[in-house]
C-alpha cells in the first residue's frame, strides 16, 4: 500500500447533517464565515450549512443550481441551467448566459483558480449528448476552453501552485490533466487517472495542499485518491453509493465535507441506504487549499 494511504483508508465519514438530497454537489467553504455552501440540483436548493450550531439553512432556486461559490462581499455565484447567477438580497440576477444556443445543457461544476479566475463546465441535463465544455470566467469575460466535448463535466480543480488543472470526463472515467499558460487558458488535455473498475464513475475532484486528487464516486461508495502523478492511492469509503465531492473546511481546513446524492437508487437500495443524499464529514492529518473568493 502507498505510503499515507493507510491514514485516509481508516477514516470512517459521519453523518454531518440530515439532508436527503436528491442529487447533493458543489461543497464549498466560506472561510470567512465558517459555513459550508452546497447544492441540491434536482431539488432546485441552496444549503448553508453552520457546523458551529450544526444548523442547515435553505434557499429555493428558480431552476437547476449546479454549484455555489461565496464572494467576499456577502453575496453568491450561483451557477444554473441559464448561466451564472449572482444571489444578493433574496434575488438571482443573469450575469452571464453560458450556451444560451444549448437550452438542454446546463452549468454542473466550478473552481475557483488562485488568480481569482472561476472555471465552470456544462454538461447535457440529460446524459446523452456529448456537448458539455468548459469556461473560464475572467475580468467580466465568460471564454470557452479547449478540452474536446463530453456528456458530463466535472471539476475543475487545480494544483496547489496552480498551474495544472484536472478535468473529469464522468461517463469515460477518466480524469485529465492540462497545464496553464500565461494567458489562463489550459493546453493540451492529457490522461491523467482511469478510474480502476467496479469503482463507479468519477464526480467533483479536488485537490489537497500535498497535491493529491480526491474525486468524487457515483455509484462507487466513497472517495478516491490519487497522487499528483496519476497514481491510485485508494479510497475512503462511505455507507452510501453516490459521493458527488468533498471539500476541505475548518479553521484548519483539515475537516472534510462530502456531499452525496439519492438520485437513481431504488427504493430497496434507499431502504438499504437511509443516509443517501446526506452531509457527511470526516477529519484529516493534511489540510486541504484555501478556497480563496473570485475576482470575476
Amino acid at each position: 500500500m502507498p505510503a499515507g494511504a493507510e491514514m485516509t483508508l481508516s477514516m470512517t465519514p459521519q453523518v454531518a447533517c440530515r439532508v436527503g438530497a436528491t442529487l447533493g454537489e458543489g461543497p464549498m467553504w466560506d472561510a470567512a464565515r465558517g459555513w459550508l455552501w452546497f447544492v441540491d440540483i434536482k431539488g432546485h436548493k441552496l444549503h448553508r450549512f453552520d457546523p458551529s450550531v450544526g444548523a442547515l439553512e435553505t434557499i429555493d432556486a428558480p431552476e437547476e443550481p449546479g454549484w455555489v461559490i461565496p464572494l467576499a462581499d456577502g453575496a453568491l455565484l450561483v451557477g444554473a441551467q441559464s448561466g451564472v447567477h449572482r444571489f444578493e438580497d433574496n434575488a438571482f440576477a443573469l450575469l452571464h448566459a453560458v450556451e444560451p444556443d444549448l437550452p438542454g445543457n446546463r452549468l454542473n461544476d466550478a473552481a475557483v483558480h488562485p488568480d481569482g479566475s472561476v472555471w465552470l463546465g456544462t454538461m447535457d441535463n440529460a446524459e446523452e449528448a456529448p456537448s458539455g465544455g468548459y469556461y473560464r470566467l475572467h475580468a467580466g469575460a465568460c471564454t470557452a476552453l479547449s478540452p474536446d466535448p463530453m456528456v458530463i463535466t466535472n471539476g475543475p480543480a487545480f494544483s496547489p501552485d496552480g498551474s495544472t488543472v484536472y478535468l473529469v470526463d464522468t461517463l469515460e472515467r477518466v480524469i485529465l490533466s492540462a497545464q496553464i499558460g500565461a494567458d489562463g487558458h489550459p493546453g493540451e488535455a492529457r490522461l491523467f487517472a482511469r478510474l480502476p473498475e467496479g469503482m463507479g464513475y468519477p464526480d467533483g475532484p479536488v485537490v489537497d495542499s500535498a497535491g493529491i486528487v480526491w474525486v468524487g464516486l457515483f455509484g462507487g461508495w466513497g472517495v478516491a485518491r490519487f497522487a499528483p502523478d496519476g497514481e491510485f492511492l485508494g479510497r475512503v469509503e462511505f455507507p452510501v453509493a453516490n459521493v458527488t465531492k468533498i471539500a476541505f473546511g475548518g479553521a484548519d481546513l483539515t475537516t472534510v465535507y462530502a456531499t452525496t446524492a439519492r438520485k437513481g437508487l431504488s427504493a430497496a437500495e434507499l431502504a438499504a441506504q437511509p443516509h443517501a443524499g446526506d452531509l457527511f464529514t470526516f477529519t484529516l492529518a493534511v489540510p486541504g487549499l484555501p478556497p480563496g473568493y473570485p475576482t470575476a
